[in-house]
């Protein structure tokens, strides 16, 4: 078989996601801290780029129910800019960058835009505390358990060894106060033996609070039974047995124990006393509250108000001025390049800010609409909602309705919730013509039927009964799976515990 060579032209259509378009994509389920990262690290790469810091215009939102609203508003000129411009001039100098795209040049001959600043920003949005208060600056950190066993390791052991050693133990142990190693890795690392490891272990052991470098919960209230002179048999048999107390099988724990009910129940409130998570009580990095992207108010005329939290909104600027000024200094091609790529990466960010918030505000208002008994009613009324369901609705596709509700929180009457809390699952309806109902609100119905239990505990087969003469069509696995969820035990396990409850109170 000859082998020759040949052109040929074939004519064929395909996807191609430029890495501007990759990046879009990427900022619709970005979280609101995750983009303000994304965008500060914009504002130190891009020198067109400024945060807008001007106080925040309150614009009129619309109802959830009514026409979308226009999104896109200019921002007037910045005639005070003089001092950042020389301040720019320096930095542009500095920041000139000779490895650009070669066709991004002729960007540049269409000419600078209008002097001033331009930005999108979307209306309809709102601040959940118009005086801007900083809650980050009001939080305040705690000394860590870390930092608090050092200081008391530098007065408890003397040699240098023995501190090394108790250096790497502490910086082995979790945030509840256990170890996450045996002796035997520390040994190795340290080039030293295990019974080294372990002498200066029970050093540590005798450390503030109690039960701290334990490796397991036995080990954990074994340490504050010993410092509190509380560990005799019976308790070390009962210790050794907390799986037969996680299930309340007292019957086998007294006889263990050697020990009568009443000695039991002294036994079994004094571990109650005792802290499974020592090392919990210290500070650690403070926690951030969720800030909502999107909050959702009733209106006097009934409706429900959606509007967009300005506080998780990044605004920034184009300094077109600055644009204007210092292309006409650009003498060199490399430089004409850079301030191109700078201007088409500037734009291409402020409009994928705003399309970011455009899209949040309408697949909310859906959600919003497509929830309204849940808002009026509570959860038991939460409807079986899909993506699809959204996504034909707003007319997007099902993969850009998930990116927006991913990390992302709504701000309701009844608390902040996840976007992705309103999307459950359908349980049918046991009626011919009757509503699918959601799987939140049949987790909440179970809850609340074991919850009314009085004298007779109800079996998942009860249960089963109850939510069908309700019309929820439902299997008992199914059942037996969202009282698992729940943390609720099973109808054998809460008949015992009735019963040793009952006991112990008389």
């Amino acid at each position: 078989m000859a082998l020759n060579q040949r052109l040929e032209l074939r004519q064929g259509q395909s996807l191609v996601m430029t890495p501007q378009l990759q990046q879009a994509i990427k900022l619709l389920q970005m979280s609101n801290i995750e983009l303000q990262v994304f965008v500060d690290q914009e504002l130190e790469r891009n020198p067109l780029l400024e945060r807008d810091e001007r106080n925040e215009v309150q614009t009129e939102s619309l109802p959830a129910t009514g026409g979308q609203p226009d999104m896109v508003s200019a921002l007037q000129a910045d005639t005070g800019a003089e001092e950042r411009l020389r301040t720019l001039d320096t930095e542009l100098e500095n920041v000139y960058t000779h490895e650009a795209r070669a066709d991004a040049a002729n960007r540049l001959a269409q000419g600078a835009q209008d002097s001033g600043w331009s930005s999108l920003r979307p209306q309809g949005a709102m601040s959940l505390n118009a005086e801007d208060n900083d809650f980050a600056a009001t939080l305040t950190s705690q000394p860590t358990l870390a930092e608090y066993l050092t200081q008391q390791m530098n007065l408890l052991l003397t040699e240098a060894s023995e501190r090394l050693i108790g250096h790497h133990l502490i910086g082995m142990l979790n945030e509840d106060g256990y170890l996450t190693s045996g002796a035997e890795p520390v040994a190795e690392t340290l080039g030293t033996s295990v019974t080294h490891v372990e002498s200066v272990l029970a050093k540590l052991r005798s450390c503030d609070p109690p039960g701290v470098f334990a490796r397991d919960l036995k080990e954990c209230l074994s340490l504050q039974l010993m410092e509190r002179d509380r560990f005799d048999p019976a308790m070390q048999a009962l210790v050794a047995n907390l799986e037969l107390l996680a299930r309340r099988d007292f019957p086998a724990l007294k006889s263990l124990c050697r020990v009568d009910l009443d000695d039991l129940k002294d036994m079994i409130a004094e571990l109650r006393a005792l802290n499974p998570k020592p090392g919990s009580a210290f500070g650690s990095e403070p926690v951030q509250p969720v800030i909502p992207d999107v909050i959702v108010r009733a209106s006097p005329e009934g409706a429900w108000i959606v509007e967009l939290n300005t506080e998780t909104l990044p605004r920034v600027l184009i300094n077109n001025q600055y644009l204007a000024r210092v292309s006409t200094k650009a003498a060199r091609s490399e430089d004409r390049v850079y301030l191109s790529e700078c201007q088409a990466n500037a734009t291409w960010l402020v409009k994928s800010l705003d399309q970011r918030a455009k899209t949040i505000l309408k697949v909310a208002r859906e959600i919003v609409r497509q929830q309204d008994a849940f808002l009026v009613l509570g959860v038991q009324h939460l409807r079986p909602l899909n993506l699809r369901t959204v996504a034909d609705a707003i007319e997007m596709h099902e993969s850009t309705v998930s990116r927006v509700t991913s990390n992302k929180y709504m701000a309701t009457p009844r608390g902040i919730y996840e976007l992705k809390y309103f999307f459950t699952t359908a349980i049918a309806s046991s009626e011919e013509q009757g509503d699918a109902h959601s799987a939140e609100a049949v987790r909440h119905r179970i809850k609340e039927l074991i919850g009314q239990e009085t004298d007779k505990v109800l079996s998942d087969d009860t249960i089963v009964q109850r939510l069908q003469a309700m019309g929820i069509e439902i299997a008992r696995r199914t059942v037996a799976k969202y009282r698992e969820e729940l943390g609720i035990p099973s109808s054998v396990q809460r008949r015992r515990e009735r019963k040793v409850s009952l006991r112990m109170g008389r």
